[in-house]
């Protein structure tokens, strides 16, 4: 099978075979590329389509060449809920949400995470390192430990929801807090994967983290029996929305989808530079020296996926929306009052945008939406409780429980 790395900038070609994060020539990002008419001749030779959901459902789909090298957690197959009591409130015809924090670690990150440390793995590398705002570093730090690997993670000083520093520590990882922000720990891990080869970055700007993460297109399109006309994602580093995107076009490309959909990116007001530059239609983006929202998993000034999140976003005739953290918070409960569903801020984000859109009259209600909810609710507690009633206290006495409630 023909595999290489594309610059997504200046169209520099790189062997897959190479560990290599960015173009040697403009340091733009690269993208896993394959020959379509030898991947369509190939999947409709085997019986991909009987096997059960997961990521490596789609095994065949990715640049693995050793499959005994596999690293799995069983990730992927996540649910895709049909939302009927939330569509009815928000007058929509059909909301479906899928819902990532069903994922081993909790997120959505570890479908790009099997993949990327399956890669080090085959390359026979030891040592894994990643910045992170939470779940990236509990992701690689359950992979390394599966595939026994150490694992380094940087995260900001004090800016880490309890629930994900505490998977990364339980995990094993050697978890090192930077007095800075997140982009401040990305560039230097950035520095250190380049001075120290024997450290394999794995956050998003790794060619191969996008390839587990555009399972999720194939799956929703398995889960519906074909695309839905939106998807709405929340924003941080924007590898996520890009990979999405990547997934739909593969299997569209590959005639196995006669559509797209249209992607809605969806960042916190406080820390939003691609909506910011999408909805001033601009090609570039203004980064945020100091982001701030309860959203921490999308709390990044300065996203390095942000070329391909606008590709996607214009590629799919979409848009991009901006939600305050009250509309954020607003929305965790509404869908988890609704539907049952506890979701992190970041992920109750995409809610908050389809909300904000539906109310301002920029979608059309007559749509089947799928929004993406990237992160379990147990991530972070806090805010939930912070956002919930206090509970009531009486003495163990039934009389005063009754009182208490309303019961005569």
């Amino acid at each position: 099978m023909s595999w290489r790395f594309k610059c997504i900038n200046c169209g520099s070609n790189y062997e897959i075979s190479e560990i290599i994060y960015r173009c040697r020539k403009c340091n733009d990002l690269l993208e896993v590329e394959f020959d379509f008419a030898e991947m369509t001749e190939k999947i409709w030779k085997n019986e991909w389509k009987r096997r059960p959901i997961s990521v490596w459902k789609y095994k065949e789909l990715f640049p693995v060449s050793d499959e005994s090298k596999i690293i799995t957690l069983k990730e992927g197959g996540t649910n895709l809920y049909e939302c009927g009591n939330l569509a009815e409130k928000l007058k929509l015809r059909v909301l479906h949400v899928k819902n990532e924090g069903e994922n081993p670690t909790g997120s959505f990150k570890d479908r790009g995470m099997t993949v990327g440390v399956t890669k080090a793995f085959e390359f026979g590398i030891k040592t894994v390192i990643c910045a992170s705002t939470g779940n990236t570093s509990a992701s690689l730090a359950a992979y390394a430990a599966k595939a026994k690997l150490q694992c380094i993670v940087l995260i900001p000083s004090g800016k880490i929801a309890q629930g994900k520093l505490a998977q990364a520590m339980v995990y094993g990882a050697r978890v090192v807090q930077v007095r800075g922000n997140f982009d401040q720990a990305l560039k230097t891990v950035l520095t250190l994967s380049e001075r120290h080869k024997e450290a394999y970055l794995l956050n998003s700007i790794n060619p191969f983290r996008v390839e587990g993460q555009k399972s999720l297109a194939y799956e929703i399109c398995e889960q519906l029996n074909e695309p839905p006309d939106t998807v709405i994602v929340p924003v941080g580093n924007a590898g996520n929305i890009s990979a999405i995107w990547k997934g739909f076009t593969e299997f569209y490309k590959l005639g196995l989808i006669d559509k797209l959909p249209r992607m809605i990116g969806v960042q916190a007001e406080g820390s939003a530079p691609i909506a910011q530059a999408v909805k001033n239609g601009k090609g570039t983006i203004v980064p945020i020296n100091e982001p701030e929202t309860v959203a921490t998993a999308i709390r990044i000034g300065f996203p390095v996926s942000w070329k391909k999140a606008i590709k996607a976003i214009m590629e799919s005739g979409g848009k991009a929306e901006t939600v305050t953290d009250t509309e954020i918070l607003e929305a965790q409960k509404l869908l988890a009052r609704s539907e049952g569903l506890f979701v992190e801020p970041a992920s109750a984000s995409s809610i908050a945008g389809l909300r904000k859109l539906l109310e301002a009259g920029k979608m059309d209600r007559d749509e089947v939406v799928v929004c993406v909810t990237t992160g379990h609710g147990l991530k972070d507690p806090d805010s939930a409780v912070r956002i919930s009633e206090k509970p009531s206290e009486v003495d163990a006495e039934i009389g005063s429980v009754e009182r208490l409630l309303g019961f005569s």
